[in-house]
């Protein structure tokens, strides 16, 4: 059957590794990013490649009045939303607390918490109303392990696990899945957004050993939703094998 799959963050990284493996397998996809110019070729690769449906949407997650209004204007052929991906996400600055730029805390906080907080408020409504209907939040092992300078960064990753596990529990009789994906170490943009553009920095945190990549992730998210309606992955944790905590690598020489 196909179905309607709505992803935010999909310019670039899990985002646009997500859009591609739907794609493939014939699915029709919404697709929305900040930035217009790398949406609208995904969107035409997207077409081009699979012989899909795409709509792209640029806008900002992090806009409550942004959200409500891309979402109470979709055209009617794309109000069926089977899948909400909750992928928008970043990291910005690595610093002690008291070191921090706030701009930094400000940007997370509302791209990682309110953003999924407000994609879901609005795309919920509509599964609620077929009482059908799979919310996948992306998370972190940031979310379950506190790491030196991460302070902001993962609290707003455990808000994303406990809201994910709100979110399940009053969804239950909706009929409607949740799942929590957190990834590790994963070389995407990732680290680059992190360090605003440094870009040796960047790379030096995946040195020495072999981390996930995107499309890891997208063969995650995919597989939880291939599983039976009375089947749900409630939460799950994937790192690449050299890691085994948020600061325990074995790396190389």
């Amino acid at each position: 059957m196909i179905k309607t799959i709505l992803i935010t963050g999909a310019t670039a990284g899990f985002g646009k590794a997500i859009a591609r493996k739907f794609a493939e397998a014939g699915h029709n996809l919404i697709i929305t990013g900040r930035r217009k110019v790398l949406l609208t070729e995904l969107a035409k690769e997207l077409i081009t490649t699979f012989n899909i449906e795409v709509l792209p949407l640029c806008f900002d997650v992090r806009n409550l009045k942004e959200v409500e209004t891309a979402i109470a204007n979709l055209p009617e052929k794309w109000k069926g939303i089977d899948i909400l991906v909750n992928n928008a996400g970043l990291a910005a600055g690595l610093n002690s607390i008291h070191e921090a730029a706030v701009d930094d805390w400000e940007r997370m906080i509302d791209t990682n918490v309110k953003g999924l907080l407000y994609m879901t408020r609005f795309v919920a409504p509509i599964m609620v109303g077929r009482k059908q209907g799979h919310i996948i939040n992306i998370g972190s092992v940031a979310g379950r392990e506190v790491y030196p300078m991460g302070n902001v960064y993962c609290g707003t990753k455990f808000a994303v696990d406990a809201i994910t596990k709100g979110t399940r529990i009053d969804l239950l009789s909706h009929n409607i899945k949740v799942t929590q994906i957190a990834p590790g170490a994963a070389n995407t943009e990732f680290s680059l957004v992190r360090f605003k553009g440094d870009k040796t920095r960047a790379d030096n945190v995946y040195n020495g050993f072999q981390p996930l990549t995107a499309e890891d992730i997208a063969d995650t998210v995919f597989y939880v939703t291939t599983l039976p309606a009375h089947v749900n992955v409630n939460d799950l944790v994937l790192m690449p094998t050299a890691q085994a905590s948020t600061v325990n690598f074995h790396r190389e020489q």
